[in-house]
């Protein structure tokens, strides 16, 4: 199971990207332990950490100069792009795609206009 000590140890800063995390991908906590589904996960959660404990220029919403301030996008923000798509991904099933869902008919009424022919 992931936990907040695995991803970092600032506690707050870990819990809160755990909890995004989880709200995105709700099957993150649900991998087997050492599994590879779980340190996949594990690296990206560790990467939107550092990223957030750095508050590098990825982060900044907006700067001004009078009065020297600096507003910080929120923590969802830093999941935006590769980082959720790649929490989606670790839940989403596996299907084969091209194929279609469901079933269909072997026998249709176009088929007495127009035979298949294999």
């Amino acid at each position: 199971m992931i936990t907040h000590d695995k991803i970092g140890s600032d506690e707050d800063l870990a819990r809160e990207v755990l909890i995004v995390g989880r709200d995105i991908a709700p099957c993150i906590l649900s991998f087997a332990e050492d599994s590879e589904k779980e340190k996949d996960a594990l690296a990206v959660l560790k990467r939107v950490y550092q990223n957030l404990a750095e508050r590098g220029s990825l982060l900044v919403r907006a700067q001004r100069i009078g009065s020297a301030s600096v507003d910080y996008a929120d923590i969802a923000s830093a999941f935006d792009g590769q980082p959720r798509r790649a929490l989606r991904a670790l839940c989403a099933p596996a299907s084969a795609a091209g194929m279609s869902r469901g079933s269909f008919p072997l026998e249709r009424p176009l088929a007495k206009l127009w035979p298949e022919r294999y």
